[in-house]
């Protein structure tokens, strides 16, 4: 991700010291972010995929942060303002966003610390503490440097890209922008009817784990379960354990074993059990071979049948007993993040309705952010299982065509691609509430805001797509699935969603933006109040 991200940053700005600027934030983050790791590590067990996870967001977010106050200092320093006061703007204006984006990225990945699940926690973790890293960077880190740095930041020009890199307007996403709000009904209407037909396929989405035989064929592993699987049928690794809590010399319990041994030997999926039993006597554990792959789907559906047929008609009474082992732990994992999804999402939209209201002094404009987040989270759960469960083009793009999408994804993309979405929006929405309480005029504000930022977000999220890109090259199937997922969201949401359906809305909905009901409009309007004291000194 770093020399993509240097690539971007240097096209965005036209300077080299500009664009080495985030980077060094970013490394500062993630340097400092590791260090909360390991304190919190101490006390608690973490997945070693936090690491991965800080790393990716404490690039991706300290680049961003950085990037959002850095270009709001430049346009400032072209109004005419002094190197210090255009210092004191950005931190008014640009950084007060940056200050909400960060709560509301942090709110959507406190969702994932309710799930009963030490990987999606330390993943949440590890996505927490480089988003604080980050924002701490940005709002104290980058001040100092650009009151130390001052003109100098934009040292060493790019030939081509250093002029227009410092327009405050892009010339390109006004024109775009305009042209929408020209006719917004027709661009709302064809934006959403893109974004739902995408988003069609999630109702096909099949959950589950990838197991050994989604490897690549040079992979050990992947050699070894075939030669097994070729040369002794009905063995494997990973056998099925049953474990029979229960006297064992008691009739209804040793009935009820055999009663279990013969089903079991019915049943073409499973091999001959084995039995072993504790000394005490008092526990039994069948251990039963099953062929293929452990996670896939002819051993699920086993297993399943297993714990609701097989088990309640073999043993009536007299014993407790209990499914245990690879296949039984991924049938579990993948019910918890099942059972643990809505209850995420409510909690994340719920306290981002609180947050944007809070922000933008409009229950309008909390409501339409969260509803054209909620679209784009759908279209990428829509081609998610579109390429990798249909297999439409996914030869084309390197994957392989599974029976399921990973059990965390969906939980873990929605919380992710909801913080990083709001980012943009937060920043996007803060320009164009700015310019609204100058003027009045809800279109220009609208227009403002886009052509304004277009550049800066695409920039961004160019980054954050190089980043999730990389996992999305490797050779897991969950990785896969995770880094093409949030690619295809960030692409959508940077381009069709903040260029057509954002502006068009607000076209429509007009003044109506920024309505908020009488018992709120004691809540003050932070945008506007710190813009407007920056300017007073």
């Amino acid at each position: 991700g770093l020399p993509a991200a240097l690539v971007v940053l240097q096209l965005v700005f036209g300077s080299v010291v500009a664009g080495l600027l985030p980077m060094l934030l970013a490394i500062v983050s993630i340097v400092v972010a590791l260090a909360l790791l390991a304190l919190v590590g101490q006390p608690f067990p973490l997945s070693v995929f936090a690491t991965n996870m800080l790393t990716a967001i404490g690039l991706a977010l300290g680049i961003d942060y950085s990037l959002f106050v850095l270009a709001r200092y430049r346009e400032e320093r072209i109004r005419g303002l002094s190197e210090l006061d255009a210092v004191r703007m950005a931190g008014a204006t640009a950084s007060r966003a940056v200050l909400f984006s960060g709560i509301a990225f942090t709110l959507a990945m406190v969702g994932l610390l309710l799930v009963q699940s030490t990987i999606m926690r330390s993943l949440a973790v590890g996505a927490i503490v480089a988003g604080l890293a980050s924002l701490a960077a940005a709002l104290t880190l980058l001040p100092a440097l650009l009151g130390l740095l001052g003109d100098r930041v934009d040292a060493l020009r790019i030939p081509l890209f250093g002029r227009s890199a410092t327009r405050g307007e892009s010339p390109f996403w006004s024109k775009a922008v305009r042209a929408v709000t020209r006719r917004p009904v027709i661009s709302l209407l064809a934006v959403t009817a893109v974004l739902l037909a995408l988003a069609l396929p999630v109702l096909n989405l099949s959950s589950g784990e990838a197991g050994v035989s989604t490897l690549p064929d040079r992979v050990a592993a992947k050699q070894g379960f075939v030669a097994l699987g070729e040369e002794f049928p009905g063995q494997t690794t990973d056998p099925v354990e049953v474990v029979i809590d229960g006297d064992a010399s008691s009739a209804a319990v040793r009935d009820g074993i055999e009663r279990l041994e013969a089903r079991l030997r019915e049943e073409p999926v499973f091999g001959d059990p084995q039995e072993e039993r504790s000394d005490a006597g008092d526990l039994t554990v069948l251990s039963v071979p099953i062929r293929g792959d452990a996670h896939g789907d002819p051993a699920i559906e086993a297993v399943r049948r297993l714990r609701a047929e097989l088990i309640p008609t073999s043993f009536r009474d007299g014993a407790v007993v209990l499914v245990t082992g690879e296949t039984a732990e991924s049938i579990d994992a993948s019910d918890t993040m099942d059972d643990w999804l809505p209850i995420v999402i409510a909690f994340v939209l719920g306290l981002s309705l609180v947050l944007l209201t809070v922000a933008f002094r409009s229950v309008v404009v909390a409501a339409k952010a969260i509803a054209v987040n909620l679209l784009s989270v759908g279209a990428a759960y829509g081609v998610l299982v579109l390429v990798f469960q249909e297999g439409v083009g996914n030869d084309l793009l390197g994957f392989q065509q599974v029976d399921t999408i990973e059990s965390w994804v969906p939980l873990f993309l929605f919380a992710v691609l909801f913080g990083l979405s709001l980012d943009y929006h937060v920043f996007l929405l803060s320009r164009v509430r700015e310019r609204f309480a100058s003027t009045g005029d809800n279109s220009d504000a609208v227009a403002y805001g886009v052509s304004s930022t277009g550049r800066i977000i695409t920039g961004a999220a160019l980054i954050i797509i190089a980043v999730f890109s990389g996992f999305a090259r490797g050779d897991l199937v969950m990785f896969q699935q995770m880094g093409f997922g949030c690619a295809v969201a960030l692409l959508l949401d940077a381009t069709i969603v903040r260029l057509a359906l954002v502006p068009a809305a607000m076209e429509l909905l007009g003044d109506r933006n920024w309505y908020l009901p009488a018992s709120l409009r004691w809540l003050p309007d932070v945008h506007v109040e710190g813009a407007a004291r920056a300017r007073s000194r």
